[in-house]
């Protein structure tokens, strides 16, 4: 086995199990049968091909709505997609949805009471650069309880959907914020067996790239494989 290959091994603790017991709703959404297997047709890895898709520049700014500033903690979400080598990864669309600065999504089924923000929709998309970065504008999320024990809450997060070349392609995944005390409570966090996967979800906080007087600045890195890769939803 070449150093290369041993590199680009996933570990299977590094992402969550389509079945985890405290996760509640997977007891009823896992699968209970053997995946079918079905080829893929030529439409299915051809495409979608993002590298000429004109987004405009406002839908990577979650922090105004209708000229209007959302009400919360400004902040910059930045970073690279990258291979398993550290290569960037470039034209992927990347979509972002997440609950505004109360915890709370906006959305029938979220009854949470908590203020909605008619300044702040929560979700944006934007596609990568040649060097594999991209950077979102938006309002640091709340947390807020999610019915799945009691006194359950999940901690601050925002949601992230990949889409590569093809429509096969797409992975989704989850970026949680440092130090967040309700990481130790939160069964979606800890399906993912590996202590250091879940590390990998955690967002830095970087000073340098701050604006002052305007906004705070994390940064995450969305790495597709090998055993550096971002814990993403496992379909199996």
């Amino acid at each position: 086995m070449t150093e290369l290959e041993s590199y680009s091994r996933e570990s299977k603790k590094d992402h969550p199990p389509a079945f985890y017991k405290d996760y509640k709703s997977t007891t009823l959404r896992h699968p209970k049968n053997r995946a079918i297997k079905i080829d893929h047709t030529v439409t299915e890895v051809t495409g979608p091909l993002f590298s000429s898709v004109k987004l405009e520049s406002s839908e990577g700014d979650l922090s105004i709505e209708n000229g209007k500033e959302a009400q919360g903690q400004r902040i910059f979400v930045s970073g690279r997609v990258l291979d398993e080598g550290g290569r960037p990864v470039p034209n992927t669309l990347i979509e972002i949805w997440q609950c505004n600065a109360a915890g709370r999504y906006l959305h029938p089924n979220d009854q949470h009471p908590a203020p909605l923000d008619p300044n702040f929709v929560g979700r944006g998309r934007m596609i990568s650069n040649e060097k594999g970065e991209y950077k979102f504008t938006t309002i640091k999320p709340g947390a807020y309880p999610w019915g799945n024990h009691f006194n359950a809450w999940r901690p601050a997060h925002i949601h992230f959907s990949l889409f590569g070349p093809a429509f096969v392609t797409r992975l989704v995944t989850q970026m949680y914020f440092p130090d967040d005390p309700l990481f130790a409570f939160d069964p979606i966090f800890n399906s993912i067996p590996s202590e250091s996967a879940r590390k990998r979800m955690i967002s830095e906080f970087d000073l340098d790239t701050t604006e002052p007087d305007f906004a705070l600045s994390f940064k995450f890195d969305f790495v597709l494989r090998g055993r550096q890769a971002t814990p993403f939803e496992n379909g199996a």
